[in-house]
């Protein structure tokens, strides 16, 4: 697994933020089991509802390349502790896995390895939604 570049690539995404409101500056990293990596920042409007969190825009840019199956995602943040993802980009990345391997990094080199089962163990399955 390329785990050094992914986490690599997450944070120069987070570099990349645009968070002039919450001064939060995310960056996601996802790695593809077909080997791509797709990278995502925050980017915040001053409609707070308009803006889109790091981790949604790399899966988002992912499945817009046809890319399904993920391998990791690494989060970085410019904060003290490495911080997860926020309830919907877990709800997203619950629609593609129940098991994804999740790293959390910060800038200070802080490093916290988790999965979406650890973070959402109880997500809206898709599965609920079949036969409407």
């Amino acid at each position: 697994m390329k785990k050094n570049e992914v986490i690599e690539k997450a944070i120069e995404a987070m570099n990349k933020a645009y968070a002039p409101y919450s001064k939060f500056k995310v960056g996601a990293a996802l790695l593809t089991k077909s080997g791509k990596i797709f990278t995502g920042c925050n980017i915040e409007n001053s409609s707070y509802g308009a803006s889109v969190c790091a981790e949604r825009v790399a899966i988002f840019k992912a499945v817009s390349e046809g890319e399904y199956e993920f391998e990791l995602l690494v989060v970085a943040t410019k904060t003290d502790e490495p911080s997860p993802p926020c309830g919907i980009c877990r709800q997203v990345i619950s629609e593609f896995s129940n098991d994804l391997p999740i790293i959390l990094v910060n800038e200070k080199g802080s490093i916290i390895e988790t999965n979406i089962k650890e973070l959402l163990p109880f997500p809206f399955l898709k599965e609920k939604l079949d036969g409407r």
